[in-house]
């Protein structure tokens, strides 16, 4: 299990980035409810300003802050908690959330599985947690990777060891249909037909 210092959770509340290990991959994470933040890991990043970061979120009721859809609420208990990421319609997306680049009020969420992780959530809020790496190129698997990338410009590393996985899985669902856009770390769903 991986251990999250209380001085690293008051900087991601004052809407500070660091890099850490994540169910995935080590991401680049910053408070989501900071426009600091996420203005930060697009620069960090050198990512295109029209596109998106996925969420981490801690339980379903975060979805409540982005004006996420929720009549497809059973549906979302099938993946989660889990590495799949999922696009949600977000009619009604406060316009003081322009910051996370939601041009056709679409946002994409994760609800991971490992404990820590949410329980590290559940203190800080929902993070972007892009993978640790500039655009275009590999993802770090370690922290001196992320350090060639971001060396001092982040606020903290956490070491979680060497990280070989997949990103996740990221998929939408429409009219009940199970669309996948990024086949990623173990993806498996039983009750309804891959598109």
């Amino acid at each position: 299990m991986i251990r999250i210092s209380s001085k690293i959770i008051k900087i991601l509340r004052e809407g500070g980035v660091g890099v850490l290990p994540t169910d995935t991959l080590y991401g680049l994470v910053g408070s989501a409810l900071s426009p600091q933040a996420v203005k930060k890991i697009y620069r960090l990043k050198k990512r295109r300003k029209d596109k998106p970061f996925i969420i981490l979120i801690a339980r379903l009721a975060d979805l409540d802050l982005f004006g996420a859809q929720k009549d497809i609420t059973a549906q979302l208990k099938k993946f989660w908690p889990g590495p799949v990421s999922i696009i949600l319609p977000c009619p009604s997306l406060n316009k003081k959330m322009f910051y996370l680049r939601s041009l056709e009020k679409t946002l994409a969420f994760r609800l991971p599985k490992p404990y820590w992780l949410r329980r590290l959530l559940q203190k800080t809020g929902p993070l972007v947690a892009p993978s640790a790496n500039w655009e275009g190129e590999p993802p770090s698997q370690n922290i001196l990777q992320a350090k060639k990338y971001f060396g001092s410009k982040v606020d903290f590393y956490v070491n979680g060891g060497r990280l070989t996985g997949k990103p996740s899985t990221l998929i939408k669902i429409e009219n009940g249909k199970i669309i996948v856009l990024r086949q990623g770390k173990s993806f498996v769903h039983k009750k309804a037909p891959r598109c």
